[in-house]
């Protein structure tokens, strides 16, 4: 019996933010998946070690998580003023299946670093000392991001003295401009889909809740903490631990996803796991984060926790950052009242890991809410680079 050979593919493992991710360049994939199909999918599925019943990737590149789930194809952007196209892949970890809906803000980050390491940022617009700007062209969500990115001699600087809560050692800050972060349109209608900033969503045999319906920066649904039963000081293991919970959340989420417009019926949610994500939010309080480190009711303006990929998020999706900025600017949304109502350019809210910092700029014209961009850092750094190998016959 003869068996294929496993090829090699030039590629980087990073850490963007609170993430991990595989990242390539567009011509360094095998032919057939340098465009968007089935062989890009199976190709990434087998990179990252999908789907596996155990729940676990051992035989590939993942990390068994949402966080380390994760893949990124990048080019020479083919957008006017923009430096490099980036496109993201979320990787389910025990279905074949690979999620093209949204971004990920977390990686973002790292979105700038490769790009000027690997050539796809011109060479003229890379200081010798200081900060590049690298112009990012979002594919998944048709957007720009901005990129602050510090270079020493000539070459990106990783490490810095700038510290994220959910990433163990300290690194070079990178702050990210999501410019327009609402959704224009094409993918669930305005930045509130139903045209209210509260509204109530009716989920059978569960019950009623106020929820915040906002696309900016990924589709979100906001909940509070109280109408779920916690206190929003939740870390990990209480949500993770508890099945009933979990499925309790994803029926939320499949009709918050129906009366947004992203799908027609609950039953498409399964194949859209992703977006949008669903999260519950609650005024400031003192908590334990999960690396021990104590938050105090000072130290926030209001507490939220994240679901993603049907678990609770370690800290918080940089793209779930955008929509709480975002939400936390508009009077009277949940987020807002939550932090104390009123009109706000920024908070720091808590997660389990910790607490982050988010700034938007929104404006009321003509009676519509639009946010010109939000503002948050992270950091990035170069985990691993060379090649992946996956055999020749798995894509």
């Amino acid at each position: 019996m003869s068996f294929a050979p496993q090829i090699k593919i030039p590629a980087t493992y990073m850490r963007g933010g609170t993430s991990k991710g595989v990242f390539f360049k567009v011509d360094d994939l095998p032919e057939r998946a340098q465009i968007a199909g089935v062989a890009r999918d199976q190709l990434l599925l087998r990179v990252i070690g999908s789907p596996d019943p155990y729940g676990k990737q051992i035989d590939g590149m993942g990390g068994a998580t949402s966080s380390t789930s994760k893949t990124v194809i990048l080019a020479k952007s083919t957008q006017p003023n923009h430096d490099v196209d980036y496109l993201f892949g979320q990787v389910s970890i025990d279905k074949a299946f690979v999620d093209w809906s949204g971004n990920c803000g977390n990686l973002t980050a790292a979105v700038g670093s490769f790009a000027i390491s690997n050539g796809l940022v011109a060479q003229d617009r890379i200081p010798e000392n200081g900060i590049c700007t690298v112009r990012i062209w979002q594919v998944n969500i048709k957007k720009t991001i901005i990129a602050h990115v510090p270079i020493n001699n000539g070459q990106v600087q990783e490490t810095g003295d700038f510290e994220l809560d959910g990433v163990t050692f300290p690194a070079a800050e990178v702050q990210i401009e999501f410019l327009d972060p609402a959704d224009d349109g094409e993918d669930g209608g305005a930045m509130f889909p139903t045209g209210n900033v509260v509204d109530t969503l009716d989920v059978p045999d569960i019950g009623s809740f106020q929820v915040t319906l906002i696309n900016a920066g990924i589709p979100t649904i906001f909940l509070n903490a109280e109408d779920m039963g916690y206190q929003g000081t939740e870390l990990q293991d209480d949500i993770n631990s508890d099945v009933t919970a979990l499925a309790r959340f994803e029926k939320i989420r499949a009709y918050g996803a129906v009366k947004m417009g992203l799908i027609q019926d609950v039953s498409e949610a399964a194949g859209r796991q992703h977006t949008p994500k669903v999260a519950f939010v609650s005024k400031s309080k003192a908590y334990t984060s999960s690396s021990g480190k104590q938050v105090g009711e000072e130290d926030t303006d209001l507490l939220v926790r994240a679901l993603s990929m049907g678990k609770l998020h370690h800290a918080m999706m940089g793209t779930a950052a955008v929509a709480i900025g975002t939400a936390a600017a508009i009077p009277n949304t949940l987020v807002n009242l939550a932090a104390g109502g009123g009109v706000r350019e920024a908070v720091r809210f808590g997660h389990p890991s910790g607490t982050l910092r988010v700034g938007a700029e929104a404006l009321n014209e003509n009676g519509q809410w639009v946010v010109k961009k939000a503002i948050m850092s992270r950091s990035a750094r170069v985990l691993m680079e060379g090649w992946v190998r996956v055999p020749a016959d798995s894509f």
